[in-house]
C-alpha cells in the first residue's frame, strides 16, 4: 500500500509561485512515474505534469513553460514548482504515482490564485 502526502498548496496572487510536495511511502518509489494532476469543480481531473521513473517530463500545454515538475528518489518526493500562475491554475492538485506499485492518488491541495 502506497500513501502520497501533498502539501504547499495555498492563496497566491496572478504571477506569483507556489512549490508543491508529494511524498510517497513505500521503498520502490524511484521505479515508478509521477504525475501531478488538477480539478476543479464540475470538470473532469487534467493532467498537468508527469515524470517517468528515468526522468522524462512532459507536460500540458498550459502550463509548459511555467511548471517544472522533479523528483528526488532519495526522499521520496515529487516536486511541481509553479510560475507565473495564473487564476485558470485555480484547482486541487493532485499527485500520482503508477507503475509496479499499482495506481496512487494523494488527497489532494488547494491552489488558488487570485487575479
Amino acid at each position: 500500500q502506497v500513501r502520497l502526502v501533498e502539501s504547499g498548496g495555498g492563496l497566491v496572487q496572478a504571477g506569483g509561485s507556489l512549490r508543491l510536495s508529494c511524498a510517497a511511502s513505500g521503498s520502490i518509489f524511484s521505479r515508478n512515474a509521477m504525475g501531478w494532476y488538477r480539478q476543479t469543480p464540475g470538470k473532469q481531473r487534467e493532467l498537468v505534469a508527469v515524470i517517468s521513473s528515468g526522468g522524462s517530463t512532459n507536460y500540458a500545454d498550459s502550463v509548459r513553460g511555467r511548471f517544472t515538475i522533479s523528483r528526488d528518489n532519495a526522499k521520496n518526493t515529487v516536486y511541481l514548482q509553479m510560475n507565473s500562475l495564473k487564476p485558470e491554475d485555480t484547482a486541487v492538485y493532485y499527485c500520482r504515482l503508477w507503475g509496479p506499485a499499482g495506481d496512487n492518488w494523494g488527497q489532494g491541495t488547494q491552489v488558488t490564485v487570485s487575479s
